[in-house]
C-alpha cells in the first residue's frame, strides 16, 4: 500500500499479513480524497476499524491536524503505530485506540471530529456505530461529516436520527455513505 498525496505522498505502508483485513482500494481512497480534498486541511480525523491505518495516514498526509485510529484487533494497532512510525509522523497528531468501534463511540467523549470514516468488516452491524453518531450530537463537529464503507449489498439508512445521507458514491461492489448533521 502506498500513500497517494501530500506530505507522505508516494511512501509505502506494511500492509496487514493476514487477509482477515481489507484495506480501502487504492482506487477508491484516491476517490475518497478528491472529494474531501476542499475540507481535509486542520481537521480532527477519526479512522474507525483502522487497519492498517492507510486512511487516517492520507488524512495526515493531506494536512488532517489530528487522526484518532481506532481498531479491535492490538495486532492492527501495533501495525498502525509502525507504519506511523516508519513515516515519522508526529505522536502529538495522532492517538491510536485498541477499542471496539461500538464501544468507542459509546463513550462520553469531550472530542468531536470534523471527519470520521467508519470501515468496519463487510458482516459487522453497522447500525450500532451510525446510530450513536445520529443520536448523540458530540461526536461530530457542527459541518462534520460521517462517511461508512459497505457493500452494495448492505444498504444503509438514508436517515438516522441528526444524520442525513447526502451522497452515495459506488465503485463495483463497494459503496461510500456520505453522512452530515441535518
Amino acid at each position: 500500500m502506498r500513500i497517494i498525496s501530500g506530505q507522505y505522498g508516494g511512501r509505502l505502508l506494511k500492509s496487514p499479513p493476514d487477509h482477515r483485513t481489507r484495506p480501502t482500494s487504492g482506487r477508491l481512497r484516491e476517490t475518497l480524497f478528491n472529494i474531501l480534498a476542499p475540507r481535509i486541511e486542520g481537521t480532527r480525523f477519526l479512522d474507525l476499524c483502522a487497519g492498517s491505518g492507510a486512511i487516517g495516514i492520507e488524512a495526515l498526509s493531506r494536512g488532517a491536524d489530528f487522526v484518532t485510529f481506532v481498531d479491535r484487533s492490538k495486532k492492527a494497532c501495533a501495525l498502525i503505530e509502525e507504519n506511523l512510525d516508519k513515516l515519522g509522523v508526529p505522536e502529538d497528531e495522532t492517538d491510536v485506540q485498541n477499542a471496539e468501534a461500538e464501544t468507542f463511540v459509546g463513550r462520553p467523549s469531550e472530542a468531536s471530529w470534523d471527519i470520521a470514516f467508519y470501515d468496519p468488516p463487510y458482516e459487522a452491524n453497522y447500525s450500532v456505530v451510525i446510530h450513536e453518531f445520529g443520536d448523540k450530537g458530540n461526536l461530530l463537529a457542527e459541518d462534520g461529516i460521517l462517511i461508512v464503507e459497505h457493500l452494495a449489498r448492505k444498504p444503509m439508512p438514508d436517515i438516522e436520527g441528526s444524520l442525513r445521507r447526502w451522497r452515495l458514491l459506488k465503485q463495483g461492489d463497494t459503496h461510500l455513505s456520505f453522512y452530515e448533521k441535518a
